[in-house]
C-alpha cells in the first residue's frame, strides 16, 4: 500500500525530485521517500510545481464526477496549489495520475473532514480502507482555510460551494473519478454540493455519505454542546503563537468545551521553535477568519434539492450517531424517510442508517461500526 502526499510531513526525508512532464498538460516533479512508514506504507509527495510550457492555453477541464467534457479551466490552479491531499492506494492499485492515460483510474473514495479538522482525521481509517480494499484508492483533503491547505491562497467568499469546488478541481487535476464521497459534518454538506455542481445523470454509479449532518439550514441550538460557532469565536480570542498544548486544553475546558474537543483542537497546533527547544511554541494551522465564514456558510445552506430529487446514478446515505451532538429534528429524519420512497421509484436512492456507541466524532468513537456500515459501498462497486 502506497501514500501520495503533496504536503509531506516535514520530519520525512525525501529524494531528491526528479522533474516528470506529461506531454500537452502539466510538469510535475516526485520525490519518493526513503523511510517507510507503518505496514509497508511509502510516502510519496506529488507537486505540480510548473504547467508544462506545451500546455494548451484554456486546457479542458474533465469534472471529476462525470466522464463527459462539462467545464473549461481558463486558469485552474496547480494541483499543490489547489488543496493539500493525501492519496492513500491499496496494496494492488497500480496507477499513478502522471501514467499513461489509457490506463483507467482505481474506484477512489474521497474522504473529506468537518470544520476545524483535517486530512490528518481520515489518516488511520484510509489506510484501514486501503488495506480492506486493494483494488481502491482514498483521497483525504484539507479543505479550504484548514491545516495545509490555510497555506493556499484562496479567494472569498469561503463557502460551503467553494470548499466543494476546491475538491472538484483537485480531482479533475488528478484525473481522478470518484466513487464514493464520505464528508464528516461540515464535510457532509461539501460532498452534498459537489452532486449539485457536477453534470446529471452522473456517467457513474457514485455513492455519497453524509456524516452526523442534515442537508438543510442548522435550526438555532442545532449543533448542541460544543457549538462550533462558539468554538470559533473562542480561538479567534486566543494568541496566534502560543507554548503550552496542555494550557490551550486547559483553557477549553474552563470555558466549557468538552475534553474530547479540547484534544481534538489543539491538534491544529503546529510547533513553531526548533524541536527539543527549551521553549516550546506553536501557531495555529488554520485560517479562523475564513472558517468562521465557512460555518456561517454551513449554518445557512440548504441542499435538500440534492436529497428530494436524487440525479440518477446516485445514492444518498445519512448516518446519524446514536449520541449525536448536532440535534436531528423529527422533522428532518422524517423528510429524509420520504426522500428514501422517493428516489426509489426514480433510479436514485436515499438511504438512512444509524451508527450505535457513538458520539458526533464518528470514526474515532466507533471505528469499527463506521467501517461495517461503509464497507457496503466499496464491496458493491465493480472495479
Amino acid at each position: 500500500m502506497s501514500a501520495i502526499s503533496n504536503f509531506p510531513a516535514a520530519h520525512r526525508h525525501r529524494a531528491a525530485p526528479v522533474g516528470v512532464s506529461e506531454a500537452g498538460k502539466f510538469g510535475f516533479r516526485s520525490a519518493v521517500a526513503s523511510v517507510p512508514f507503518q505496514d509497508d506504507i511509502f510516502w510519496r509527495s506529488q507537486s505540480a510545481l510548473s504547467h508544462s510550457r506545451k500546455a494548451a492555453k484554456y486546457p479542458s477541464v474533465q469534472m471529476a464526477l462525470v466522464d463527459e467534457r462539462v467545464a473549461h479551466g481558463r486558469n485552474l490552479a496547480k494541483p499543490s496549489r489547489i488543496l493539500a491531499y493525501d492519496l492513500v492506494q491499496g496494496p494492488l492499485v497500480r496507477w499513478s495520475s502522471i501514467a499513461d492515460k489509457s490506463i483507467p483510474d482505481p474506484p477512489t473514495a474521497v474522504l473529506v473532514h468537518g470544520i476545524l479538522g483535517s486530512r490528518k482525521n481520515w489518516g488511520t481509517f484510509a489506510r484501514r480502507l486501503a488495506q480492506a480494499f486493494p483494488t481502491w484508492q482514498f483521497l483525504s483533503v484539507d479543505l479550504r482555510c484548514h491545516g495545509d491547505s490555510a497555506s493556499i491562497s484562496k479567494r472569498g467568499p469561503h463557502t460551503v460551494a467553494a470548499a466543494a469546488l476546491d475538491v472538484l478541481k483537485l480531482v479533475a487535476q488528478l484525473r481522478i473519478t470518484p466513487r464514493v464521497l464520505v464528508g464528516h459534518s461540515f464535510g457532509g454538506k461539501v460532498v452534498l454540493s459537489m452532486v449539485e455542481q457536477a453534470a446529471k445523470p452522473l456517467a457513474r454509479p457514485v455513492r455519497v455519505w453524509v456524516l452526523d449532518a442534515t442537508p438543510g439550514k442548522v435550526r438555532p441550538g442545532g449543533d448542541g454542546e460544543d457549538h462550533p460557532e462558539e468554538l470559533i469565536s473562542f480561538l479567534s480570542k486566543m494568541p496566534n503563537e502560543v507554548f503550552s498544548k496542555r494550557d490551550v486544553m486547559n483553557a477549553l475546558i474552563k470555558e466549557g468545551f468538552s475534553k474530547d474537543v479540547a484534544q481534538w483542537v489543539v491538534t491544529n497546533l503546529q510547533q513553531t521553535s526548533s524541536p527539543g527547544s527549551s521553549s516550546p511554541s506553536f501557531s495555529w494551522v488554520f485560517d479562523l477568519k475564513g472558517i468562521a465564514e465557512m460555518y456561517q456558510s454551513y449554518e445557512e445552506t440548504n441542499l435538500w434539492n440534492i436529497v428530494e430529487d436524487v440525479p440518477r446514478g446516485v445514492h444518498v446515505n445519512f448516518l446519524k450517531a446514536e449520541r449525536s451532538l448536532h440535534r436531528w429534528a423529527l422533522e428532518d429524519l422524517q423528510r429524509i424517510h420520504a426522500a428514501e420512497d422517493l428516489a426509489a421509484d426514480e433510479g436514485g436512492g436515499v438511504e438512512m442508517h444509524v451508527l450505535e456507541d457513538a458520539g458526533h466524532w464518528v470514526h474515532a468513537d466507533n471505528p469499527d461500526g463506521l467501517f461495517r456500515i461503509l464497507s457496503s459501498s466499496f464491496q458493491g462497486i465493480k472495479t
